[in-house]
């Protein structure tokens, strides 16, 4: 398993746009040894970087991506916070919406974010990615 594959999947799983589409594709990922999860978020993005990052944590061992150790927890917050610090700059002060995807497979654990970014219907869209190895 290489991080490219585990990146890749975590990239899917956070832009995918239904609960069904999100299902079929951590199925899919399952067969190929990656185990997947996702997590929806919105709001402030300046007051919630911890708020994300726990959610990410939590969607992880509630999905079974990873199991309960220090090491696997912690690989998801610093890779979630990466990904976060990436889309930074274009949020930072703005509201936020979109979704958290988490994927593991081998030693590589990857967080992607999917967030549009802005105010009413004038949204920009960022990307962050963030890899740890176990």
């Amino acid at each position: 398993m290489e991080s490219r594959d585990v990146a890749k999947a975590a990239l899917e799983i956070a832009m995918t746009v239904s609960r069904e589409e999100e299902q079929e594709l951590k199925q899919s990922f399952l067969e190929q040894g990656i185990r997947a999860a996702a997590v929806d978020y919105g709001g402030e993005f300046s007051t919630s970087l911890q708020k994300v990052v726990e959610r990410a944590v939590v969607a992880a061992r509630r999905e079974r991506t990873i199991g309960g150790s220090h090491q696997e927890e912690g690989a998801v917050a610093g890779a979630a916070r990466e990904a976060l610090v990436q889309v930074m700059p274009k949020a930072l002060g703005l509201n936020v919406g979109g979704k958290v995807g988490i994927a593991h497979g081998g030693d590589h654990i990857a967080v992607a974010v999917f967030f549009g970014i802005g105010l009413l219907h004038l949204n920009e869209v960022a990307v962050g990615l963030g890899h740890r190895a176990i």
